[in-house]
């Protein structure tokens, strides 16, 4: 069977108040290279190891080409983060190893650019994904493993309503060194319980 090409496929976009998630396009590749960039000694501590055509057009074809499969076999889906207001690309959000059957669950894994962080956008543009998982995806929960010393990103999921279920060690390796991780989780019957509340 012929795969179509990623661009090609039907658009999947979701809003928030202040950004947009829309799938990635070959056509984004100098703006996700400049602000991967210009972010890199922001990031790498909570990433893993960048490998050495990390920013090249070669190694976004291969992303590129590693999203649509994903896409295709409905086990991941990569959107970028772009400001509504400026329609700039400001960061990314995951939502991966997506399980049906008994478990209907995903993790979670989010970049932000450096100047772009810690206002707001991040908080926003997880919104706005969970309710896509948990409306049109029909998850029933969703996880984001997190280093212990990522304070940023405690304060995300926290803020978010994700609770911390434990610690998981030597868990992902993450620029190089095994770390140990935060498990946190958030459940679709508890979030509609404090929409509701709220």
């Amino acid at each position: 069977m012929l795969a179509l090409p990623f661009f090609s496929r039907p658009k999947l976009t979701l809003k928030g108040t202040r950004v947009t998630l829309r799938l990635p396009a070959p056509s984004d590749y100098h703006e996700w290279a400049a602000l991967r960039h210009e972010s890199r000694a922001f990031l790498e501590p909570w990433e893993p190891r960048w490998a050495r055509d990390e920013l090249e057009r070669a190694g976004w074809r291969h992303r590129i080409r590693r999203y649509r499969e994903e896409f295709a076999a409905g086990t991941a889906i990569a959107f970028l983060i772009f400001e509504n207001e400026t329609d700039r690309l400001i960061g990314g959000v995951t939502i991966g190893n997506i399980r049906y059957g008994v478990s209907q669950s995903a993790q979670i894994g989010y970049w932000m650019g450096e100047r772009y962080a810690g206002k707001g956008y991040m908080q926003d543009a997880i919104r706005a994904l969970i309710s896509h998982a948990f409306g049109a995806m029909r998850l029933h929960r969703i996880e984001a493993a997190c280093i212990p010393e990522n304070a940023r990103s405690i304060r995300v999921l926290e803020k978010a309503g994700f609770t911390r279920e434990g610690l998981l060690r030597s868990y992902l390796r993450i620029n190089g060194v095994w770390q140990d991780h935060y498990i946190y989780a958030l459940i679709a019957d508890e979030r509609r319980d404090a929409e509701t509340k709220g």
